[in-house]
């Protein structure tokens, strides 16, 4: 037990030291050389963007001045692409490419990220969801985050009895989390936690607060895709995880989503990205049957995935590292151990 608590104190001071001296190499320009000479390319993953606590609920988020200063080195060094571009391998032989990708379509992206997009011309591809299409604002996932701070000690769900432990439920007997059991479930489980909660939703009141959870708008949609530095994807219909619907149900949230946001949009939406990065075998022929041409994981689940014309692989960003250290760890295609 002892040595466990030491290799770990030790691992952390070693991960801590390690980003200090890049930050302070990438900085100062020792690293111009580095960044300069790396080849090869990579999609992002990014989330949600706020303009001060990143890390408030969502250990995702980054704020909008270290996003920037992340847009300012890739523009200084990278080559940046849209998806279609990343897919059609249009790359810069001389730099490093990147495409970047958003999640879950927060309305701060409309608020933060396109008007930065704008400004340095940088592309990106946002994937959202169709919850606007059930008259509802916030994801079932932001929302249990979020209600969960304000819950009650116990909570008695669908005749189930959950346990707070910190920021998460648990089941008073098997343990199991109640966001992980969720995924396991379709949208009326999720109708009726958010049912259950709606009493601890304060968050609602606080205006500043609407970065963490507010979805897009059609109208917001709409503007953006009008913006040749944007291309809109599918994120599912209720950000259910796919790896974990029955077939009926699956093809329901994938076509679904997509005719939502082609009408919204009036052009073809042919990416998808999987919520969770949770897929599988009939996820991916489902997606393929539904018209999807790009399929976005996170990390592949086996090495035949490679096979797949659709599948691409991408990164997600680490919010808590500074914007040199992002760099390095998106040259090397990993974070530091």
């Amino acid at each position: 037990m002892i040595r466990k608590t030491i290799e770990k104190i030790y691992k952390r001071i070693s991960r801590s030291s390690y980003y200090a001296l890049d930050s302070f190499q990438g900085a100062s320009g020792m690293h111009d050389k580095l960044y300069r000479s790396a080849r090869g390319a990579r999609i992002l993953i990014y989330h949600g963007v706020t303009e001060n606590d990143p890390n408030l609920f969502n250990s995702l988020f980054i704020s909008r001045n270290r996003f920037e200063q992340q847009l300012r080195l890739f523009k200084k060094y990278f080559h940046t692409v849209s998806l279609d571009d990343y897919y059609l391998q249009r790359f810069d032989p001389d730099k490093f490419n990147i495409c970047l990708s958003f999640d879950d379509g927060f309305a701060n992206n409309h608020r933060h990220v396109l008007p930065l997009l704008e400004h340095y011309r940088i592309p990106a591809v946002f994937f959202i969801t169709a919850i606007r299409q059930e008259n509802l604002d916030i994801l079932w996932n932001d929302f249990l985050t979020l209600a969960t701070a304000e819950g009650p000690q116990e909570l008695m769900l669908d005749g189930q009895r959950y346990i707070k432990h910190g920021r998460v439920y648990r089941h008073a007997h098997s343990g199991r989390s109640l966001p992980d059991m969720l995924r396991d479930s379709g949208a009326g489980s999720k109708r009726i936690m958010m049912q259950a909660l709606q009493h601890y939703s304060g968050f609602r009141e606080r205006e500043q607060l609407q970065d963490y959870w507010l979805q897009l708008t059609p109208g917001q949609i709409r503007e953006m895709a009008a913006s040749p530095w944007v291309t809109i994807g599918s994120h599912g219909y209720f950000h259910n995880d796919l790896a974990r619907t029955g077939q009926e149900d699956l093809t329901k949230e994938l076509v679904d989503s997509k005719t939502f946001l082609e009408t919204i949009i009036q052009k073809p939406v042919k990416a998808l990205a999987f919520p969770y990065g949770s897929y599988s075998p009939p996820v991916i022929t489902a997606a393929l049957q539904a018209g999807y041409e790009q399929l976005l994981a996170a990390a592949f689940n086996n090495e035949q995935d490679n096979d797949e014309p659709a599948m691409r692989e991408r990164m997600g960003i680490n919010p808590y590292i500074s914007a040199h250290n992002q760099m390095t760890a998106i040259i090397k295609g990993h974070y530091h151990d």
